[in-house]
């Protein structure tokens, strides 16, 4: 089958396919979330393609095969067992979201902050809710919760079932980076519309999709970005799944819950 794209812009670019180098104040990404939600897990798009689109960014890999953490350029793969992993270029993703990372804001994390805390801290720094902002912080935690998602098989299930399921990882006095975006909330069905955070330990040992957290120190960064551009996939499942049924609750099971400390 051949394979097309759609390139779709929010703002003041249009992106053409093999335009050179990542344009500033810009989320690009590939796929949608309720595609992933439906279990579109197909790679189309090869890391070293979307790299070209930014140096910081969060997402899966083929077959849902772990937690995807783009820093500085790097990309890291957080498998089911909770290891951290370098997967190939060659490799491709089918949901993944990226930018070229620019802090226009850099502020200190209240001590003993948490996941709320953390989110509302930013919020206020940052008030403007109709923007993506993208999100990196350094810092030390007393206690972090992640998970992560095991390779699927065909006939793919529903997000909703893996995550009932998935591996959680109880992480003790660490070191490390969180990463991900702030999407508003008309961003519902194509991203994750408000906070979506992946970590990286320090030692780039652990990792995967944060659930929550509680902080010793850090320094938050923030990127605001005016500019969306969304690249479609060319795969089948993509072109037949269903995406009028509205899963927003499936979402916040998948997403936004936190399991019980």
């Amino acid at each position: 089958m051949q394979r097309w794209r759609m390139i779709a812009g929010v703002g003041l670019c249009v992106w053409a396919v093999g335009c050179a180098g990542p344009v500033r104040d810009t989320l690009y990404q590939t796929s949608t979330i309720d595609a992933l939600l439906a279990g579109v897990y197909d790679g189309d798009l090869p890391l070293r393609a979307l790299r070209k689109h930014g140096d910081l960014g969060i997402g899966t890999y083929d077959g849902l095969d772990g937690e995807m953490v783009l820093l500085d350029g790097r990309f890291y793969q957080v498998k089911a067992d909770g290891k951290v992993y370098s997967p190939e270029l060659h490799g491709e993703t089918p949901f993944a979201a990226v930018c070229a990372f620019q802090p226009e804001a850099t502020f200190a994390i209240s001590k003993g902050a948490n996941m709320t805390s953390v989110e509302a801290q930013i919020d206020r720094e940052m008030p403007n809710q109709n923007q993506f902002c993208a999100i990196r912080i350094e810092g030390r935690f007393k206690a972090m919760r992640t998970r992560s998602v095991p390779r699927q098989k065909r006939p793919f299930p529903l997000l909703k079932e893996i995550a009932a399921t998935q591996p959680v990882f109880d992480l003790e006095n660490v070191a490390g980076t969180i990463v991900g975006f702030r999407c508003p909330p008309f961003a519902a069905s194509v991203n994750v519309p408000g906070y979506h955070l992946h970590f990286l330990s320090q030692d780039r040992l652990r990792g995967g999709h944060i659930l929550a957290f509680e902080m010793v120190t850090g320094t938050a960064q923030v990127d605001c970005l005016d500019r969306f551009v969304m690249q479609l996939p060319g795969t089948e499942d993509f072109a037949t799944v269903d995406l009028a049924t509205d899963r927003q609750q499936d979402l916040q099971s998948v997403e936004k819950e936190k399991p019980k400390r």
